[in-house]
């Protein structure tokens, strides 16, 4: 079967990046070995003001609008709604944290995402360890696990996916897949934390950050909208909510631990002390983030294989940067238009490039 892009991973970024092409017309092949990936777990939160400073995302005036748009068109393919656009509230403990607030209300540029401040008095919901909580916009969740779902069936419809895991050691690479009948001209590496153990991209800094997630049930109703307290709280359902997620820098196995659960339970039970003692878990998950030293994501081919390229590297902020970065990648690939140099991994063929464990 002769192919123009062979795709190795059927996460979110492997997904999108796929059906852009197929947009496209590109023949292409998805090829995933079907374990579970850090796309099927994640919460898929999409917010375009973060961190203690309320920093918008990098280039989100961008990122926003494109996958608002992408998630759209899926949804009208699918028939399904995968995007859910959710208020949040970011809870307020301090005058310090009010006034970071009140300067980015002042801020024309935050207009688009920062609503307005409230009293902690004006909720019906009994919120803890907080005065004010600031509304922001254009907020919500992907469901991300239902989208992959779909996209696979997609691909599975057009002959353009299979489950397998190939053995991309050794510089032959091209022969191996040409003997199971695949003939692609480039490869795409989409492999989530995994890239670590490409043998072509495994010098790319990337960094493995394992996250837990919790689903929980209450006996009493939970707030309507998402709520930001240092981690977040994403209603799902009557009484049904996921919350998370935890951030360990040290630890590469996806198993579920008895002290993240306990820490997660913690920080819910500081705004309500309900959580303690009034809930119930449902699940428990755990994956791996593939995060980057400077959160630009890692687009573009090898140094010294021009036929290979990677897709990957975009963290916990995939939901909203992925069908930005995807069309961008596509334009590269079919238009030769050129790659953004914040992306570009041209920024660490200097420092990290230092020849390929297959050459």
């Amino acid at each position: 079967m002769d192919i123009d892009f062979l795709i190795v991973g059927q996460g979110l970024a492997g997904s999108l990046l796929a059906f852009e092409l197929i947009q496209r017309n590109a023949r292409i092949m998805v090829v995933d070995d079907d374990r579970e990936n850090a796309s099927q777990v994640a919460a898929g939160l999409i917010n375009p003001v973060t961190g203690i400073r309320l920093v918008k995302s990098d280039r989100v005036d961008d990122l926003l609008p494109e996958a608002k748009a992408l998630y759209s068109r899926l949804s009208k393919v699918f028939a399904r709604n995968f995007l859910v656009e959710k208020r949040m509230f970011r809870l307020l403990r301090n005058k310090a944290e009010l006034a970071q607030c009140q300067k980015r209300l002042n801020d024309s540029e935050y207009a688009a995402y920062v609503s307005k401040i409230h009293p902690r008095e004006s909720f019906a919901y009994p919120f803890h360890d907080c005065r004010w909580l600031l509304e922001q916009k254009q907020t919500g969740y992907l469901k991300t696990r239902p989208l992959l779902v779909a996209l696979r069936d997609f691909f599975i419809g057009l002959d353009s996916y299979r489950k397998v895991t190939f053995d991309f050691r050794g510089a032959q690479v091209f022969e191996s897949l040409y003997r199971q009948g695949l003939k692609p001209k480039q490869i795409i590496f989409c492999e989530g934390y995994r890239l670590i153990n490409n043998p072509w991209f495994y010098w790319l800094p990337l960094q493995a950050v394992k996250g837990e997630i919790l689903t929980i049930e209450s006996d009493f109703a939970l707030p309507e909208q998402i709520i930001n307290f240092g981690n977040w709280l994403i209603p799902i359902g009557q009484n049904r909510c996921r919350t998370g997620a935890t951030f360990d820098r040290h630890c590469t196995d996806t198993s579920i631990t008895e002290q993240a659960k306990n820490q997660m339970i913690q920080s819910l039970s500081k705004i309500d002390p309900r959580f303690e003692s009034k809930t119930r878990i449902v699940d428990q998950q755990a994956n791996i983030r593939p995060c980057t030293p400077d959160r630009m994501p890692f687009l573009g081919r090898h140094p010294a294989n021009t036929k290979l390229w990677v897709f990957n590297g975009f963290g916990a902020k995939g939901s909203l940067q992925i069908p930005w970065y995807s069309r961008h990648l596509a334009d590269t690939l079919l238009n030769d238009a050129t790659l953004d140099k914040h992306c570009n991994i041209q920024r660490y063929y200097e420092t990290h490039f230092l020849g390929s464990r297959s050459a």
